[in-house]
């Protein structure tokens, strides 16, 4: 890529990114038949191995060394009073994040996870939307081509989650330009708005949604034209992966809005990729069939931070322990329906 990234360079990868391996997903499948259980007991679990073992290129897939990335960017409609809280939360949550303070860090360490957080130039945030684009088509390549960089040799799984002051309220324009409908159908609480503060939220979405409404055509100029910078490198975080065979696990709304944009240039271009969690944020549920996805955990989370892809991690874990350490019929001598496989003694 060169020294100054463009969309048309993001297009030509977008149009060469690696499929699935079906031999790895085939061999996965032979052998969760032999195991000692009934087909399909284990319900997702067994599909979780396969859909590992199809995106790594390997068997059996492995979930030894995650990594959870989380970046983070500021909004210039943070100005409109579209958050229940400061802009300058933004920084001060990223220094929690290195001082290992925050949910995602506790969480990280249940799940022998690497953590690292990505700042995207917090002092200039982008620019308010509702009067034009909130980043140049240079400003939004630049930070998808930072977000790659968190995509490492080695890694087995890349969980991705966002820190940013207003992304609930790019998240929501996003899906607005991306998906119809009206604002208030995408727009929530966020960090705890009440009625009053989502009724200015929605109007933000509204008259962003309008001010680019001659960008609004393609996918990544629809990035940014009302996304953020850190929206923008989980996008080129989720291409690296695919390039790299990395699993990808996303977070909640914001994480899914901007996986969304590849969605819209590419349906299959997040095969790779599941959702950790479904957001208390009533519009995730609506993305999430917009993109058809299902999520792995439903328990009423909003935090953000990647909290809910890190979360998701142990399930994998498990998934892939039972598929490796299980016992086959053969080797447990257990009959199977019909009385096959019993070994012999």
């Amino acid at each position: 890529m060169s020294d100054i990234p463009s969309f048309d360079e993001f297009r030509r990868v977008l149009a060469d990114l690696p499929g699935p391996d079906l031999e790895a997903a085939t061999t996965v499948m032979q052998r969760e038949v032999q195991l000692t259980k009934p087909r399909g007991a284990l319900g997702r679990l067994e599909s979780l191995t396969e859909w590992l073992a199809t995106w790594q290129g390997r068997t059996p897939p492995r979930v030894q060394h995650p990594r959870v990335a989380v970046f983070a960017g500021n909004h210039g409609v943070a100005a409109l009073g579209v958050s229940a809280y400061p802009a300058a939360v933004t920084a001060q949550m990223v220094h929690n994040f290195t001082q290992g303070g925050a949910a995602v860090n506790q969480l990280c360490g249940q799940a022998d996870a690497d953590l690292r957080v990505y700042e995207l130039d917090l002092d200039n945030p982008t620019a308010d939307f509702t009067h034009g684009p909130a980043m140049s088509e240079e400003a939004c390549a630049r930070a998808m081509a930072y977000g790659m960089m968190a995509v490492e040799t080695g890694i087995d799984v890349l969980c991705l989650g966002e820190m940013g002051i207003g992304n609930s309220t790019a998240a929501a324009a996003l899906c607005l330009a991306l998906f119809g409908g009206n604002a208030e159908d995408w727009v929530g609480p966020g960090t705890g708005l009440d009625a009053q503060g989502m009724a200015r939220k929605a109007a933000v979405v509204a008259a962003g949604v309008a001010a680019n409404a001659d960008l609004l055509s393609d996918p990544l100029h629809v990035l940014r034209a009302l996304g953020g910078y850190e929206l923008a490198a989980i996008v080129g975080a989720i291409m690296a992966a695919r390039m790299a065979r990395t699993p990808v696990v996303l977070d909640g709304y914001a994480c899914t809005a901007a996986a969304a944009v590849l969605y819209k240039l590419d349906p299959r271009a997040l095969d790779h990729c599941i959702v950790g969690h479904l957001s208390a944020e009533p519009a995730h549920r609506r993305l999430l069939d917009a993109i058809g996805q299902e999520p792995l955990l439903t328990l009423g989370m909003r935090l953000g931070e990647g909290s809910g892809a890190a979360l998701a991690l142990p399930l994998l874990q498990a998934a892939v322990a039972c598929h490796t350490g299980m016992a086959t019929f053969a080797e447990a001598g257990v009959s199977t329906r019909g009385g096959e496989g019993r070994a012999t003694h």
